[in-house]
């Protein structure tokens, strides 16, 4: 078994999903909206890439030369009885923590075996969970098996961004899509959509089946869609 994996997000009528350059109120009754419908699905962790991760820390950088040694790579929890975990994919540790919670969830960290030593002390100092990914790559298969079997998630929310979102869907790992669709056209040619996988990874379309769709306040629409089960990739 895996947790309940739900993408949450929100774009233009064309797909286009960095709000920058969008009028101050949409994006801001945009927001709330998202984080509104977010509560809906009672999940008990989210996950961001780190890019997303990184507005949320608000950290330049992390102190140097905290490791005396070389620490070994296995994964360290620092709480494993928080009410929602704060999950960042951030393989080569850039996210500058100042403490162990995001938006009053636990920090829990996704790297590769790769990061330095030193950025693994600092998590420590702080009270940060981490996890090792894989060895140069991050396996999302195997992170979601992780946070399952040792901090019993049964409810993951992938909230972001447009890359974490199309691997996960790319490696069959997701049950649900929602997306809020916002009254605009963006139409920036070189801004991504809410799903992006490179095209060397890239292996099939994912079908999916219309659950609902909501009229929201300013004209957005939430719709959601359940994943075959056919689609999924077996969990190791």
């Amino acid at each position: 078994m895996k947790p309940y994996v739900i993408c949450h997000m929100m774009s233009a009528l064309d797909g286009r999903s960095l709000t920058d350059n969008w009028d101050r109120p949409l994006k801001k009754a945009a927001g709330e909206l998202y984080e509104k419908t977010a509560k809906d699905f009672k999940g008990d962790a989210w996950i961001c890439g780190r890019v997303t991760m990184q507005e949320i820390a608000h950290g330049d950088d992390y102190p140097k030369g905290l490791a005396k040694a070389p620490i070994p790579r296995t994964d360290h929890f620092a709480v494993r009885d928080a009410d929602q975990y704060a999950v960042s994919i951030d393989p080569h540790g850039k996210v500058a923590w100042k403490k162990n919670t995001a938006l009053d969830s636990h920090v829990v960290e996704v790297l590769t075996e790769g990061v330095p030593d030193d950025y693994l002390a600092y998590l420590q100092s702080i009270q940060v969970s981490y996890i090792f990914g894989g060895k140069s790559e991050i396996d999302l298969a195997h992170v979601i098996d992780v946070l399952q079997r040792e901090l019993g998630t049964e409810r993951l929310i992938v909230e972001g961004g447009p890359h974490v979102s199309g691997a996960f869907v790319n490696a069959g790992l997701v049950d649900e899509v929602s997306v809020l669709i916002l009254p605009l056209v963006d139409g920036r040619s070189d801004h991504p959509g809410s799903f992006e996988i490179p095209m060397q990874a890239w292996k099939k379309p994912a079908y999916l089946t219309l659950s609902s769709a909501e009229p929201q306040p300013d004209g957005a629409v939430w719709l959601r869609y359940r994943v075959s089960e056919t689609q999924h990739a077996p969990v190791p």
